[in-house]
């Protein structure tokens, strides 16, 4: 008999390809291979994967019995914060706040500034979430 895959497996499984495609396009970035219009593009794969990131961490919280007073981006990663599955909420509230800067500003001098915070912080807030929701996935729910 075959356990129902959770709601929080999904969105993981979404997680982790974003996670997967914004690792790719900075490993491009920092060798030089992307131009501005790819440059761009390595903006909206942050955008979706900062999406995706707090989406997944609530559907992974609620599974953990935890109940929100309100259901927004930083009551999420405040309570992640709290339950231990992310250690650096002041990163995580940055990317936030450059994901929906991104969303309205077309300023290059601004995506430059966002790329190299991509590649030098809020990748490694990524990663963190990966490695241990992953853990939490194949162990059967438990971070």
């Amino acid at each position: 008999m075959t356990e129902e895959k959770k709601r929080w497996h999904y969105r993981f499984d979404n997680f982790q390809s974003a996670y997967f495609l914004l690792q790719e396009a900075a490993e491009r970035n920092q060798d030089g291979q992307l131009d501005q219009l790819a440059k761009e593009g390595m903006i909206q794969r942050f955008e979706y994967c900062t999406e995706l990131a707090w989406k997944t961490i609530k559907d992974y919280l609620e599974s953990q019995n935890v109940v929100f007073e309100q259901i927004t981006p930083r009551a999420v990663l405040k309570e992640a914060v709290a339950a231990k599955l992310i250690s650096n909420g002041e990163d995580w509230m940055n990317a936030l706040d450059a994901r929906n800067k991104m969303s309205h500003t077309y300023d290059v001098k601004k995506f430059d500034a966002v790329i190299e915070k991509i590649e030098t912080r809020y990748l490694n807030c990524f990663a963190e979430l990966y490695e241990t929701l992953s853990m939490a996935y194949k162990g059967g729910g438990d971070a």
